[in-house]
């Protein structure tokens, strides 16, 4: 290709595609160019060396087919006028400070619906894994045994602290974003415990119908949860009539087990549909003693708002929020390449033949997102920059991508492609 001297501005023709709703991709495979040559030419204007006023009339010829008026086809290879816009930070960087825009400027946040097409479930095609040569598909969930489990630094730190608490007693919150792994963080939790901890029982009241308030659904109340644990530790053993006889038993039940070596995990799923009543009573059921020893751990497993609702200026439920350990599952931003690799090769497949370098990096933009705090009239404006690189957007994402390559007979997975997939 061509290089100009300076680096320049997009073409208009970058911005001509969008408003035709012509996909990028489709548009390279039209002219028979990749979709990588097409992008270097929209975002750098790089000219390919040789037969280019060829392309140059082909293009203008696709874009009248498409419904452009003559004045636009007409200035399509101009660079693109600068807009005033806060620059991108680095989205392959997770530990960058966030970048802060001009308050007369401030960053939009993208379109909610992107965000949501990143969460619909996107399924490889036949013919797609066949273009790769997969056995299988490396994101279907099919996760046996321990080694089938990725663990990243923070992961095990995650699954660490899960397992500490569950030894030794405590009040522990795991929060997550939707598809962030929460729940397989659970179940190899309980697949350690059947391994190692065979000493160490699982109380898990029913989360059915649970919700904050009786007008959606059903609350989780403290009797439930007494419940819960009598029918688990002493199943055979019938509840007392009485709420006040029904303490002393679940006292008396959880003190016998702890005295012949047994531990006792309260796990209360889908934890930020708690309603505070039964929130603020997880505070008397960590304090649940045989003289110094704790009798009951307890662990919540819950998505963002459930940290929300444990703030310590929260008034209502600050003697629950003081003594609660909170760990978030955090995206995989940093660990995106080695992530990719596990996935594929428990198929039999190398990264280096599904998606290159330049496609990862576009990838981790790709799911990352601006999101705007403060008031846009005040000079309090601020870009936050947000990550959905989670397992479950990462495999969307990525079999969105490896379809539409599949279907241009492209190789790679390369940038192109994945930004417009």
């Amino acid at each position: 290709m061509k290089y100009p001297a300076e680096k320049p501005a997009p073409l208009r023709l970058k911005a001509l595609l969008r408003r035709l709703n012509v996909s990028q991709a489709r548009f390279a495979a039209t002219l028979g160019i990749s979709p990588g040559t097409l992008a270097d030419m929209l975002n750098w204007g790089f000219e390919p060396a040789k037969g280019w006023p060829a392309l140059k009339a082909a293009i203008a010829t696709e874009l009248s087919r498409a419904g452009a008026a003559d004045a636009a086809i007409a200035t399509a290879f101009e660079p693109r006028p600068e807009k005033q816009n806060t620059r991108r930070c680095n989205a392959g960087r997770s530990t960058a400070a966030p970048a802060v825009p001009d308050a007369a400027s401030p960053t939009k946040e993208p379109p909610s619906k992107e965000t949501d097409m990143l969460l619909q479930k996107q399924t490889l095609h036949p013919p797609t894994r066949r273009h790769f040569k997969l056995a299988a598909d490396p994101f279907a969930n099919d996760i046996a045994e321990a080694s089938d489990v990725y663990l990243s630094p923070d992961i095990r730190f995650v699954r660490e602290t899960l397992w500490q608490h569950a030894r030794h007693g405590g009040l522990l919150a795991l929060v997550g974003e939707s598809g962030s792994g929460k729940s397989t963080v659970v179940a190899d939790f309980k697949d350690r415990l059947n391994r190692e901890g065979r000493d160490v029982l699982i109380i898990e009241p029913s989360v059915l119908y649970m919700e904050e308030n009786d007008s959606k659904g059903k609350t989780l109340k403290s009797a439930a949860i007494v419940e819960a644990i009598i029918a688990t530790v002493a199943p055979s053993v019938p509840p007392k009539r009485t709420a006040e006889a029904r303490a002393r038993q679940l006292q008396s039940l959880l003190a016998a087990g702890h005295r012949a070596g047994q531990r006792h995990v309260l796990l209360i799923e889908e934890a930020h549909c708690l309603p505070t009543p039964t929130l603020k009573h997880l505070k008397r059921f960590a304090e649940i003693r045989d003289g110094l020893a704790p009798l009951l751990a307890i662990v919540l497993i819950g998505q963002p708002e459930l940290k929300n609702r444990l703030a310590v200026n929260n008034a209502e439920v600050r003697e629950v929020a003081q003594r609660c350990d909170i760990v978030e599952l955090p995206p995989l931003d940093g660990q995106l390449a080695d992530y990719l690799k596990f996935k594929l090769a428990r198929v039999g497949a190398d990264i280096g033949q599904v998606i290159s370098p330049e496609g990862i990096e576009a990838l981790k933009e790709r799911l990352t997102f601006a999101r705007k705090t403060g008031n846009a009239k005040s000079a309090n404006v601020m870009t936050q920059w947000v990550s959905l690189a989670y397992p479950l957007a990462i495999a969307n994402a990525l079999t969105a991508a490896m379809n539409l390559a599949a279907h241009l007979g492209a190789p790679l997975v390369d940038a192109a492609i994945v930004k417009e997939a």
